[in-house]
């Protein structure tokens, strides 16, 4: 019995708290960059309007 109980407690183990950092982290991630994306386009009327100088131009 003691051996029983011995190996249960010295099995290796992934800790729930680095599985919830993990999901909460991929859950913002997606969040954000979907943010980001849907930002990124140019609002209704904008199309034609020039970029203004504070924002830098990125070659795709």
């Amino acid at each position: 019995m003691n051996l029983l109980l011995e190996v249960a407690t010295n099995t290796p183990h992934f800790p729930i708290s680095a599985t919830l950092v993990y999901v909460v982290g991929f859950i913002a991630a997606a969040t954000i960059g979907s943010l980001a994306w849907y930002n990124s386009k140019r609002p209704v009327g904008w199309k034609d309007k020039e970029r203004p100088d504070f924002v830098p131009k990125v070659d795709k």
